[in-house]
C-alpha cells in the first residue's frame, strides 16, 4: 500500500496535461490522516536516498559527460524518441575508451542507490522522477521534504479523517523572506518615532504619577493618625465617666452610715 501511494505521489510531478485523471496540484495526493502519517517517513527516506545517489552521479559526470548521455538514452528509449540512437552511438564509443573504467567505478554507488530505490518502488518512471527532479530540488534541504495538511471534512462512508500530503514547494522560502522584508519597511517622514530615554531620566508623566502616589500615601497616613487619636479620646472619656460614678458611690455610702448612727442616738435618748 505504501509503495503504491508513494508512486502515485511521485508520478504526479510528471503527468500529461491531457490526462483526465491527472492530479489537480502536482506533488499532492488526498488520503486519510493515518495513511498520510505512515507515508511521510517512507517517502522522505526515498528522497534522502535519491539525494545521496544524485550527488555521486554529478561527481561522476564531471569525469565523463557521456555518463549523463547514457541516462538520457534510457529516458528517450522509454518515450520512443528517434534521437536515442545517435546518443547511443556516442555512449558505445565512450564505453570502449579508457575513461569508462574510472567513470564506472565512480558511478557504482549511485547505480546501487537507483537499484535500491527501484526494489522499493518497482516503478521505473517513479525512480527517474525521484533522482532527476526531486533530488535536485531538495539538494540543499536537510529534511522535511513533505507536509501533511489536515482537512475538516471527513470521508463519505466511513467518516475517516482526511488529509493532504504534498512535497514542500519551491516558493516557501521566498514567501517567508518577502513577509519578513515587508515587516521591516522604513518609517515614513511624517510619522513620529519615540527616541529611547537615557538611564536615570524620567518623563513628565512618570514624575506626575509618582507625586500623585506620594500625596495619596500621605493622606492615608494622616487619616490613620486621626482615627487613632479619636479612638484614644473616646477611650479616655469612657474611663473618666467610670471614675466619676465610682467616686459618687463611695461618697454616698458614708452618708448613709451617718444617718444610721443619728437614728440610734435618738432612740437611746
Amino acid at each position: 500500500m505504501l509503495r503504491n501511494m508513494a508512486c502515485s505521489l511521485i508520478r504526479t510531478l510528471d503527468q500529461d496535461e491531457d490526462d483526465p485523471n491527472r492530479a489537480r496540484v502536482p506533488g499532492r495526493i488526498l488520503t486519510t490522516l493515518p495513511k498520510a502519517k505512515e507515508l511521510r517517513p517512507f517517502v522522505e527516506k526515498l528522497v534522502t536516498l535519491a539525494k545521496k545517489g544524485r550527488a555521486i552521479e554529478m561527481e561522476a559526470d564531471e569525469l565523463a559527460p557521456a555518463g549523463r548521455a547514457r541516462r538520457v538514452v534510457t529516458k528517450l528509449k522509454n518515450k520512443g524518441a528517434a534521437d536515442s540512437f545517435e546518443i547511443n552511438a556516442e555512449w558505445k564509443q565512450f564505453k570502449e575508451s579508457d575513461g569508462y573504467a574510472e567513470w564506472h567505478a565512480k558511478n557504482a554507488p549511485a547505480t546501487a542507490c537507483r537499484r535500491r530505490a527501484f526494489s522499493i518502488l518497482r516503478d521505473k518512471d517513479a525512480v527517474e522522477i525521484l533522482f532527476e527532479e526531486l533530488a535536485d530540488r531538495f539538494m540543499d534541504r536537510d529534511g522535511g521534504y513533505t507536509r501533511i495538511v489536515k482537512l475538516a471534512t471527513t470521508r463519505l462512508g466511513d467518516a475517516g479523517r482526511q488529509a493532504l500530503i504534498e512535497f514542500v514547494g519551491e516558493n516557501d522560502e521566498k514567501s517567508a523572506s518577502s513577509s519578513s522584508r515587508e515587516a521591516s519597511l522604513p518609517v515614513e517622514d511624517d510619522e513620529s518615532v519615540d527616541e529611547p530615554l537615557a538611564e536615570g531620566e524620567d518623563t513628565d508623566d512618570e514624575t506626575v504619577a509618582e507625586s500623585d502616589g506620594d500625596a495619596v500615601a500621605d493622606d492615608a497616613v494622616d487619616a490613620d493618625a486621626e482615627g487613632e487619636s479619636e479612638e484614644a479620646a473616646d477611650s479616655e472619656a469612657e474611663a473618666t465617666d467610670d471614675g466619676g460614678e465610682s467616686d459618687a458611690a463611695n461618697d454616698a455610702e458614708p452618708e448613709e452610715e451617718g444617718d444610721g448612727d443619728a437614728e440610734g442616738q435618738t432612740d437611746e435618748a
